[in-house]
């Protein structure tokens, strides 16, 4: 039996996932506001560094798995782009970088990183704030969509979705990560009738857009099947997958991007392909 940690353990997705690990005989240390083994607040540094320090106290120094599903929706607010870009992304990137080493311990551990369709579902989320906080710049990302007024919290949350699957993704082929035995995957849910949806369904606005979106299969997502989907990706079955992205959304993003995908290189990323590959092959030589 495998030790885990779940962050947003508490409520939604997180809590059927840490409950059907538990139920399958693992140790689960959750990661919560409330009700879970560490309490921590993921929205400033003291806390995401109390947090990480306390889940590596519990588990030893080996972790068999993580799940990072505490998030924020777009709910308005004055200074709610700061709060969203701080736990969607920021309480991501620095746990697993304080759980990299126990993870590494494992040999074969598997991560789940919760991101989301609105990656690739929400219109003109600009370039420069997913930049900004891929270079650790969170106030600079913070101006960047204060410019847009009410739309800000929109398009903090698009941008920070985007911006952790980037650097999952940029991170799971790594020699640090993938060299190291550690599998990181991203989970990219639709609209999952988990408390997130239900605020932001009490608020008139966002409701009219949630319900207007459009969801080929129909209806709100269970999270308990999306939890299964987690549990599948902490698998040896998932030993082969590697920073994948899995689509679990009713259709959403297929209905607006089917031709995007899967698209070839392309001519002007050949110079980067062959970069890639003599780096590659150096790292694999160097191992």
């Amino acid at each position: 039996m495998g030790v885990y940690a779940v962050t947003g353990a508490a409520s939604g997705m997180g809590r059927q996932a840490s409950d059907k690990l538990r139920a399958a005989g693992h140790t689960v240390i959750g990661v919560d506001l409330h009700d879970a083994e560490v309490v921590a607040d993921l929205s400033n540094p003291d806390g995401r560094a109390a947090a990480a320090s306390q889940a590596l106290a519990r588990c030893g120094g080996r972790l068999d798995g993580a799940i990072l599903a505490a998030g924020l929706g777009p709910k308005p607010g004055p200074d709610m782009a700061r709060t969203i870009f701080e736990v969607n992304f920021r309480g991501v990137v620095d746990l697993l970088d304080a759980w990299r080493p126990a993870l590494a311990a494992a040999e074969r551990a598997k991560v789940v990183v919760i991101g989301s369709n609105s990656s690739t579902t929400i219109p003109a989320v600009p370039r420069r704030t997913v930049s900004a906080l891929l270079a650790g710049k969170t106030v600079r990302a913070v101006r960047t969509v204060k410019l847009l007024g009410p739309a800000a919290p929109s398009m903090a949350y698009g941008a920070s979705k985007i911006a952790v699957t980037r650097w999952a993704r940029r991170q799971a082929v790594t020699p640090e990560w993938a060299g190291a035995g550690i599998r990181l995957n991203v989970l990219a849910p639709g609209a999952i009738q988990t408390p997130l949806l239900d605020e932001l369904l009490a608020i008139p606005a966002q409701a009219k857009a949630v319900q207007a979106f459009p969801v080929p299969v129909g209806g709100f997502g269970d999270p308990a099947m999306l939890a299964d989907w987690m549990l599948f990706m902490l698998s040896e079955a998932a030993e082969f997958l590697c920073g994948s992205v899995i689509f679990v959304d009713g259709g959403t993003d297929a209905y607006f991007r089917s031709d995007d995908w899967p698209r070839s290189l392309g001519v002007s990323g050949v110079p980067r392909y062959l970069m890639r590959l003599r780096s590659f092959r150096g790292a694999s030589h160097d191992g």
